[in-house]
């Protein structure tokens, strides 16, 4: 696996995959070839369907300011990622004399197909979390000890991490006014805040509270602020919230959960090792879902839980969030995606809570690793439309609102009527064209084909 550095990263918002790993190319390319008159991008899959809506666009022109940057969205490509784009650099006489293919691979981690990167390398040899629970076993060591024997000094990173994400979440609670973009969403942080201090209900307060602090990081990311790649941008809230929350209600020592930190990231890195933690690759499990595993990890160590019991909190913190789908309304990472941080962050502590009482009846039969691998299969199951493309579910669900779902166009009398019909999964033929065949009706007037969509 790699390093923890790797997948705990600290830059600006809204999405890890769409805009902190362009701009982390995009500067070793500046750092590569210099500035240059002139650069070409073309993106592609995810990058391309919800660019703008994640502000793809905007981070690439800004890196490479002040030269003149020409990007396109485009379709499908050949490469082996579905997510990526071509970089193209350009001198005075206007001749490209460097491409490089990007592979963004989720969190912010990046490949060049053209270009080693030692980010990249391996730091622990173990794959799984059987084996490294076997490793702990027989050297008589914890989980932070393990990390720190493979990363001596990670604890120096892990504390610009936490202080990175305690402040994300104080700057979050203290704004106020609509968060960028078409769907003018009114931040909700603050408000939840000022509720959550004044309810006589212990258990409610707390609830809320912790509910306010994801909304809070969260709302910093939708704005393009600076939060953590936790495991992405996109579900910064979940671990942001559980360490707000123990450092500044419970009192809890910044060394605790910088450790806590460390347990975490180790099943983070797991994950994103067997499965991924890409939101165009595995849907939404491999982002919030991840994401609630590492919070349930980190609270079981919080809570003194041994090797067993926060393997099990970790297990079930992604377990019942297999199958979650990326469906960004707009292609902003706002709807449903603050709102499901809050709740994720809710169902780690329900998942430690669990572990630590349920492990004192029996034992649990489901191992982490094998939630891993079936996680994997999941997100290969599901659906294009599914995973941060915005083509399908509650983003086309949102827009559909307001636009007319069947409408019947007359035609002369010796022909047969045309329907337009809404597209379903069922329905779609990709290709590189746009055209609508024409649709001939049965004598229940059902179709007798099914409609072509090419794009």
């Amino acid at each position: 696996m790699q390093s923890l550095r790797e997948l705990y990263k600290i830059g600006p918002g809204p999405s890890s995959s769409h805009t902190l790993a362009p701009r982390r190319a995009c500067m070793l390319f500046l750092e590569e070839y210099g500035q240059l008159p002139r650069y070409e991008v073309d993106l592609f899959g995810s990058l391309s369907l919800t660019g703008k809506g994640h502000f793809t666009d905007k981070i690439i022109e800004d890196t490479l300011a002040p030269s003149t940057v020409e990007i396109h969205f485009n379709s499908a490509w050949e490469e082996r990622h579905p997510n990526g784009f071509y970089l193209r650099g350009y001198n005075q006489e206007n001749v490209c004399i460097a491409l490089w293919t990007i592979f963004s691979l989720g969190g912010g981690s990046i490949e060049i197909k053209e270009k080693k990167l030692n980010f990249n390398d391996e730091v622990y040899k173990e794959n799984s979390y059987e084996d490294i629970k076997k490793v702990c076993l027989e050297n008589k060591i914890n989980l932070v000890d393990y990390v720190l024997q493979n990363e001596p000094t990670i604890e120096e990173h892990l504390g610009i991490v936490l202080t990175a994400m305690l402040s994300s979440v104080r700057r979050g609670l203290s704004s106020s006014g609509v968060l960028p973009g078409r769907l003018k969403v009114e931040k909700a942080a603050k408000s939840l805040h000022l509720q959550a201090l004044s309810l006589p209900d212990d258990t409610e307060k707390t609830k809320l509270l912790m509910m306010s602090y994801a909304y809070a990081a969260c709302e910093e990311n939708a704005s393009l602020g600076e939060v953590v790649t936790a495991p992405t941008l996109g579900a910064c809230g979940v671990l942001a919230s559980l360490m707000y929350y123990y450092y500044t209600d419970i009192g809890v020592s910044r060394n605790k959960l910088i450790r806590a930190l460390a347990v975490a990231g180790i099943f983070g890195n797991l994950i994103k090792t067997n499965a991924s933690i890409s939101g165009a690759i595995g849907g939404c499990q491999a982002e919030v879902g991840t994401a609630c595993a590492m919070a349930s990890a980190a609270a079981a160590y919080l809570n003194d839980l041994n090797l067993k019991q926060i393997e099990y909190a970790a297990e079930i913190g992604i377990e019942h969030n297999l199958g979650l789908t990326c469906d960004p309304v707009e292609g902003y990472v706002i709807i449903p995606c603050i709102e499901r941080n809050s709740v994720a962050v809710l169902r780690a502590v329900d998942a430690y809570t669990l572990s630590k009482y349920m492990s004192r009846i029996k034992p649990n039969k489901v191992t982490f690793d094998m939630i891993v691998n079936t996680m994997n299969y999941t997100g290969k199951k599901i659906p294009i439309e599914l995973k941060e493309t915005s083509l399908g579910g509650l983003a086309t669900e949102f827009k559909a609102k307001d636009e007319v779902v069947l409408e019947v166009i007359e035609q002369k009398e010796e022909e047969k009527p045309r329907i337009i019909l809404p597209l379903t999964e069922d329905d779609i033929e990709l290709e590189d064209t746009l055209v609508f065949d024409d649709m001939i009706l049965d004598e229940n007037d059902e179709p007798t084909s099914p409609i072509k969509f090419k794009l």
